[in-house]
């Protein structure tokens, strides 16, 4: 089945909206909230976890070997370690993000009086008063503390003002969306993949495209701390596909334009006959693609894997210049993965074996074992032994 048309004027809207909710993981509620009211627009009943982790099932042929596919929609962010003597927060990450690229941020402290804004700031932050010692202070996040913009200037302040130990920091995205199709922002990690989710069902249902089994719309509130999907999948479903972000780097063959199709990262290699499936139809369907290895990555597929869920598993990225910093994506990626999406659920069940979670040997898969055949260029053959 080819891949569709996706709306790009949608997908860029709906990313608009998702960066401009805060939710670092621990404070997701009212993301939760939007996302849920977006899938029901487009016909599908809702169902959250306990703690909000969100489920849309799209009907197809037969419920059995379900499809499903995963982005998250938590973020980094920090959290409040103590309250000092100097009337500022000393803080620490949420997920794992580097202190360099907290110096500067802007941010918003949650706390039960309501939110505040402040700065993180590195310890010797005035070049009038400490001259070359504030590029000499080195770089983590026992050397940064957050300026809340409130009258405080000691601990008690802090305290009557209503800040406590464990209040959750938003750190703002500052996106902006150029007309060259480049996008920068933090946390697309992973609202792109949300929006790329998104506005790949916008199409189907628009399309009123037929599935062969029921595709699963999970979207997972705890990855960036290596939970995510660890609590999402149903026993019908057989194969898992996650959206996120592709590494951009040297040493990496990530890219911005186009899908970038995992092979690997940290826990291992992902289904060997996914991927290729997923590959065959970007071949197929024209869509430009590269595959990569990440080393230093892990992802939803992993927390659904350890959790328990006897699931092939696949991913596929969006290229992300400076992850976990201030990031850079490409429209042109966000459109490919989706039109992925959309050829990817619509496309015949070769295993069907997988209907059940356990079966006989017979009907199980094979991969290549003999060796290649070499073709010999002609000009090759025609060379004299030396």
């Amino acid at each position: 089945m080819s891949r569709l048309k996706i709306d790009a004027d949608y997908l860029a809207k709906v990313l608009r909206r998702l960066l401009s909710i805060p939710s670092p993981t621990g404070y997701i509620d009212t993301i939760a909230r939007f996302v849920a009211k977006e899938l029901a627009g487009f016909g599908l009943e809702v169902e959250l976890t306990r703690r909000g982790a969100i489920r849309a099932i799209r009907p197809g042929g037969t419920p059995l070997g379900a499809r499903a596919l995963v982005a998250h929609v938590d973020t980094l962010g920090a959290q409040v370690k103590s309250l000092k003597p100097n009337g500022r927060l000393a803080v620490v990450p949420i997920g794992t993000w580097s202190a360099r690229f907290a110096e500067g941020a802007r941010g918003t402290v949650f706390t039960e009086k309501g939110g505040y804004r402040g700065t993180i700031l590195p310890l010797k932050a005035s070049g009038h008063t400490f001259n070359e010692e504030v590029d000499q202070l080195p770089i983590g996040w026992d050397y940064v503390e957050m300026r809340v913009d409130a009258r405080a200037r000691n601990e008690g302040d802090l305290a009557r003002l209503g800040f406590e130990v464990g209040d959750i920091i938003a750190i703002d995205p500052q996106p902006e969306f150029l007309d060259s199709g480049f996008i920068v922002s933090r946390h697309l990690d992973d609202k792109a993949g949300v929006a790329v989710m998104l506005a790949a069902l916008k199409a189907l249902t628009e399309e009123g495209a037929q599935t062969p089994v029921d595709i699963h719309w999970l979207f997972s509130i705890a990855e960036e701390v290596g939970v995510g999907a660890s609590a999402l999948l149903t026993p019908d479903v057989a194969s898992l596909v996650v959206l996120d972000n592709g590494t951009t780097a040297p040493g990496q063959n990530s890219d911005e334009f186009g899908v970038t199709i995992a092979a690997a990262d940290q826990s291992g290699p992902f289904d060997y006959h996914l991927t290729r499936k997923l590959t065959e139809l970007c071949r197929a369907n024209d869509i430009r693609y590269q595959k990569d290895v990440f080393r230093y990555y892990r992802s939803d597929s992993a927390s659904a894997v350890v959790a328990g869920a006897d699931v092939r598993t696949a991913l596929i990225t969006f290229g992300v210049d400076a992850s976990h910093g201030y990031e850079r994506i490409h429209m042109h990626a966000l459109r490919s993965l989706a039109e992925l999406v959309t050829a990817y659920v619509q496309s015949p069940v070769e295993i069907t074996r997988d209907f059940q979670p356990t079966a006989p040997i017979r009907g199980f898969t094979h991969q290549p074992t003999r060796e290649a055949v070499q073709e010999i260029p002609p000009e090759m053959e025609e060379e004299e032994p030396a």
